[in-house]
């Protein structure tokens, strides 16, 4: 076992656990607290809150095995209690311009401190070297009265109509849209963290009431952060997002630990964290409970891609547990700019349409390019298909055309993109329904290299029909094995698919197969 301080603030600290356990601990651990008991069910990653600034601090970790560690806690300015701004925390009154009042008085090193109660608010626009603490009993209730909140517009001119500024998106396109609950445009150094909760209410009565119209703008998020950098949320709980949930945008150095995320599984779009043109971002210990993809990787559509040329890189993802979702991690369909250095570990995968999803398509370009993405040591249970790579996603209003559906060759060219290395190490999926993994490239641009291995799969007793991935021409399947179509290298080592139902390998325009799969 090994134990390190993964965060520490000046009013809390992140402890993580490894043993060999994903989201939870292999084994049972108490954790102490300057010798008092913190929790009795530790896991992997474990928020402390209630620490006071500048104090020295002892772990105490006891269980099937024991260790401790001692750490300080930064100093804190002063702390900038909102009620003290006018907030009222009823539930009733607007509260935005009191809390914004705090955020924008405090000086660097400061705390806002926003306490238990019920603070009804429209957008709250953040501001570099701050802490907000939210918390506990506290909950931001959001306004579901969308003409409440400002609009960011999508492109506008420069005066000398050379350059452009960009605020608003939507699903890869410069396009206006509602602030979100809280904006991050151009900050950096911020830290929010708590026990407290943000709350967007959106229903079918609201924002999900015919969710694809845009009505003024396009939805709001949760957290949205344009072109900021080093920004870290910790402890948190989000929940009943208009939109995607966490939304970094052109940002640098994100860290999402120890967050949990739950939106309706019938909710539209509520994505958990789609991070977009980024580098250098860090999701650990996030439980996310959704309807639609868990975590989503993304780059721009054909504009912002081609234009910016901003790949989306060094993406960490660990210690998660993903529930429910379509996707527990969705590489695309917006990645224009190209997606590298993905790594996904140490995570479960709960009753999610699919574990892997890559979904690209003709049109997306040669920059398009998807390298080096990493799983290992992950669980899955009751996934429909575990993995899942399209480059015939049919998106976009020409998604189901000739010109990206057609499985003939096309000559390669400035819109052709391309899907390089993937490797899936040490895993192990039970109640497989549908496919053990569906690999499709285009024939002009075969998917560079699939390594599977030490990959264990069985399946449902009763395995339910599935649609593998969106594309025409595929019908829904039930128990079938690993397909793979216009894939230049495909590496089976120790793969073993239990309770197969049809033959455990089809392949079609596949250069190279090394290995084979082990039938039980």
């Amino acid at each position: 076992m090994n134990v390190d301080l993964t965060a520490v603030g000046s009013r809390f600290a992140v402890i993580g656990i490894e043993d060999g356990g994903n989201y939870e601990t292999a084994g049972n651990y108490c954790i102490y607290i300057n010798e008092k008991l913190f929790t009795e069910k530790a896991k992997s990653v474990n928020y402390v809150g209630s620490l006071r600034p500048d104090t020295e601090y002892s772990v105490r970790i006891e269980g099937d095995e024991s260790t401790s560690l001692n750490f300080r806690t930064s100093a804190e300015y002063v702390t900038l209690d909102v009620r003290k701004f006018g907030a009222k925390g009823d539930g009733i009154h607007d509260d935005t311009i009191f809390i914004q009042a705090a955020v924008m008085a405090c000086p660097e090193g400061g705390r806002v401190f926003i306490p238990e109660g019920t603070y009804k608010i429209t957008s709250l626009f953040l501001k570099s070297h701050i802490s907000i603490e939210i918390g506990e009993g506290a909950v931001l209730s959001a306004d579901t009265e969308r003409y409440s909140y400002p609009i960011l517009p999508g492109m506008i001119k420069s005066y000398d109509e050379k350059g452009e500024y960009n605020l608003g998106t939507w699903e890869g396109n410069p396009l206006q849209m509602f602030s979100s609950v809280i904006t991050g445009i151009d900050v950096c150094d911020v830290t929010i963290y708590g026990k407290g909760s943000i709350n967007g209410n959106a229903s079918y009565e609201n924002w999900w009431h015919d969710e694809k119209v845009m009505k003024g703008a396009f939805r709001p998020r949760l957290l949205f952060l344009e072109r900021c950098r080093d920004i870290s949320v910790y402890g948190i709980h989000l929940e009943n997002s208009p939109s995607w949930t966490v939304h970094p945008y052109f940002s640098r150095s994100i860290r999402l630990c120890a967050v949990s995320i739950n939106n309706p599984r019938v909710s539209p779009n509520t994505d958990g964290i789609d991070v977009e043109s980024c580098c250098g971002v860090e999701i650990l210990g996030v439980r996310f409970t959704l309807g639609d993809d868990c975590i989503a990787l993304k780059s721009g559509k054909i504009y912002m891609g081609r234009k910016y040329r901003t790949p989306c890189e060094n993406v960490t993802i660990k210690n998660c547990l993903m529930e429910n979702g379509h996707g527990a991690v969705t590489v695309g369909s917006e990645l224009s700019a190209g997606i590298k250095d993905i790594k996904v570990v140490n995570c479960d995968f709960s009753d999610t349409d699919r574990g892997l999803r890559i979904k690209t398509r003709r049109g997306r370009g040669k920059d398009a390019v998807i390298e080096n993405v990493l799983f290992e040591n992950i669980f899955m249970k009751g996934v429909k298909v575990p993995f899942a790579a399209n480059a015939f996603y049919f998106c976009d209003p020409d998604g189901r055309t000739d010109n990206v559906q057609n499985r003939a060759y096309h000559t390669p060219d400035e819109t052709t993109p391309y899907i390089g290395a993937l490797s899936f190490r040490h895993i192990k999926c039970v109640d497989c329904h549908a496919a053990a993994a569906f690999f499709i490239g285009l024939p002009e641009s075969m998917i560079g290299r699939i390594e599977m291995q030490d990959v264990d799969i069985s399946y449902a007793s009763s395995p339910e029909s599935f649609m593998p991935e969106m594309l025409c021409g595929v019908e829904e399947m039930q128990g079938r094995g690993v397909i793979a179509e216009n894939v230049k290298e495909l590496i089976l080592e120790d793969v073993t698919l239990r309770g197969i139902k049809e033959k455990p390998v089809e392949c079609t325009n596949v250069d190279a197969v090394k290995g084979e799969v082990s039938c039980r």
